[in-house]
């Protein structure tokens, strides 16, 4: 019963929620977007929580804009590579840029990763059958996104410690 009353408390409570969210301004401008913080969606279930067990030298990207990326507190402009917890600058510029040869480290590295996340940019895009190809060739699964999911991806499966890669295009780039 006292279940029940809290569930209906809770529900009452959505409403008023919903509304000052939408009330909250907007700034305009080039801003940095905060990437949806993982601390705050598990902090309901903090008996469950396993964010906060994270190595410190773990790389985490924590925000973006349009020109480039924050990642452990340095902002970083321009594409980026990340292969084995290391950040590289990449030279693609536009989605259209982006060939087997602009991600051959991958035919050197070991071990490989397991997944690559291909952040688009603004938008997703398809992946040529030939990029396709030659990722699958060097034993990576690939995961192509918009520049925002794939910063989120790539934290939540870094934390995993899960062996992953990632090549993003700033968010501005839009196709």
């Amino acid at each position: 019963m006292a279940g029940a009353a809290r569930g209906q408390k809770a529900l009452g409570a959505l409403p008023q929620l919903v509304k000052s969210l939408r009330s909250e301004p907007v700034s305009g401008g080039a801003r940095l977007r905060r990437l949806p913080s993982l601390r705050r969606t598990f902090s309901l279930y903090d008996q469950i929580n396993l964010i906060d067990s994270v190595p410190e030298d773990q790389l985490r990207f924590q925000s973006y804009d349009d020109t480039g990326f924050k990642i452990n507190n340095v902002k970083y402009e321009g594409s980026l590579l990340i292969v084995e917890n290391k950040i590289m600058t990449w030279a693609p510029k536009t989605f259209a840029e982006i060939t087997a040869e602009s991600l051959s480290i991958f035919k050197v590295v070991h071990p490989i990763p397991e997944i690559l996340i291909l952040g688009c940019g603004r938008h997703i895009q398809p992946v040529s059958p030939d990029l396709r190809k030659f990722i699958r060739s060097t034993g990576m699964k690939l995961e192509a996104v918009d520049s925002r999911n794939a910063a989120s991806t790539y934290n939540i499966l870094n934390e995993e410690g899960r062996p992953v890669a990632a090549a993003v295009l700033p968010y501005r780039v839009t196709c």
